[in-house]
């Protein structure tokens, strides 16, 4: 049976899961709806472009730029072999968001490599009941600029927290971070960019979060992160994931690309420990990172 171009294009398009071809010079040629609803890119903005030109410049856990070296549509084009990795992309928007990719080469009719496709969906692990989100603005437990926990929820996750410390022995750990020089940049660029930009970083932390972890906005430019199961050195591994991820953030502004760094105070739970004072620890270690020159992570010791 015989199918014409629009038919396959109209198949690819129908799609959820984000698809786009590049030539043998990793120039954009095809890029259908799911990519454009996942990266919030449209179709007109990339087509013709190269994929390494600041449109999802994919980066792995500990933030290197895989289009500047290790890209898996490079790689497959140079072997033919297919690949598969699990990478955060870079949102229109500006935050990140973690995709499973798919790369395969695309031969013609004599077997010759002449491009690649890149199969990407959505892998985040934090899929929310939407009853239970309903719940929390009915009792009103969100932050409603960011959409993520507000402090009295915090507050409540904490004091439950520490009861299964107590009961069960369950560590768990308090990141706390202050995006840095967050007044001068509101004061430069005005507070609406300061409200995208604070919208940027949350959806960066809730998208590198892992599902039984807790994040939310404690206030102004104050996020906190509650991380369960895990002690001290796991805590500090998950906290500078975050400030790697954030530090790769930027959102696209009439300035130009926009970017900020957090820094962040990394406290372990202990028995004797109240709400109160694993927070104050965890907010004088955030200054220490402040102290000792900003975007870092600072533990206990």
């Amino acid at each position: 049976m015989w199918y014409d171009e629009a038919f396959f294009r109209q198949l690819l398009d129908n799609l959820y899961d984000g698809v786009y071809f590049v030539d043998h010079n990793r120039v954009i040629t095809y890029w259908n709806k799911g990519a454009e609803r996942l990266s919030g890119f449209t179709a007109a903005e990339v087509i013709g472009r190269g994929c390494r030109d600041n449109i999802l410049v994919h980066v792995d856990t500990q933030g290197c730029q895989l289009c500047l070296e290790g890209c898996p549509l490079g790689s497959t084009m140079a072997d033919g072999k297919e690949r598969q990795s699990e990478v955060f992309m870079n949102h229109k928007a500006g935050h990140r968001v973690p995709v499973k990719v798919s790369a395969s080469p695309i031969r013609n009719a004599d077997g010759v490599i002449i491009g690649a496709v890149e199969i990407f969906r959505d892998n985040s692990t934090r899929t929310s009941d939407q009853q239970l989100i309903e719940d929390l603005q009915n009792m009103a437990f969100l932050d409603p600029l960011t959409g993520l926990a507000n402090r009295r929820f915090l507050q409540n996750a904490l004091q439950r927290q520490l009861e299964e410390l107590h009961r069960y022995g369950w560590p768990f750990g308090v990141l706390f971070f202050d995006v840095d020089h967050f007044k001068l940049f509101n004061d430069e660029h005005g507070h609406e960019v300061g409200d995208a930009v604070l919208k940027m970083v949350s959806k960066t932390m809730a998208n590198c979060s892992r599902s039984f972890d807790t994040v939310g906005r404690w206030g102004g430019e104050e996020f906190v992160a509650i991380i369960a199961n895990a002690d001290q050195k796991k805590i500090l591994r998950i906290a500078d994931r975050y400030r790697l991820m954030i530090e790769q953030s930027g959102l696209v502004a009439d300035e130009g690309l926009l970017r900020v760094t957090v820094s962040i105070g990394a406290a372990c739970a202990v028995p004797t420990d109240t709400v109160e004072s694993l927070l104050e620890r965890a907010d004088a270690l955030m200054y220490q990172s402040k102290r000792d020159g900003r975007n870092r992570v600072t533990g206990e010791l």
